[in-house]
């Protein structure tokens, strides 16, 4: 019998890993990523209080680039560190949200490092 591997379920299970051990504050949210196909999402979350305090994504208009590949992450990264910064906030803690920390999670992280937010 073959055994197909359920990607999706694997990942929301090293999420929810991580998610156990990984919470944002008020003072250093945690900044949560999603990858779909087509789109990379990033949040910056008060896990305290339970509120998103900044956002960016590559469906956002404007935006002017395919969203699916790794310039558009970096792009994405730059834009959530300008809102952390426009809210006073310094250092994130990142949450991957499961991804393997390679490709687009990776080129977003760098995009936000470049543009200040440390984590």
């Amino acid at each position: 019998m073959v055994h197909k591997v359920k990607v999706n379920e694997a990942r929301l299970a090293r999420h929810r890993r991580v998610r156990a051990k990984v919470s944002g504050t008020g003072a250093r949210p945690r900044l949560n990523v999603f990858r779909s196909l087509n789109h990379i999402y990033a949040q910056l979350i008060d896990d305290e209080s339970g509120v998103t305090l900044a956002s960016a994504s590559s469906l956002e208009k404007g935006f002017g680039q395919p969203g699916g590949n790794k310039d558009a992450a970096t792009k994405v990264g730059g834009l959530i560190a300008e809102r952390a910064a426009a809210k006073n906030i310094e250092e994130v803690v990142f949450d991957r949200g499961g991804y393997i920390y390679h490709g687009r999670v990776q080129a977003l992280a760098e995009g936000a490092r470049k543009a200040g937010l440390k984590f």
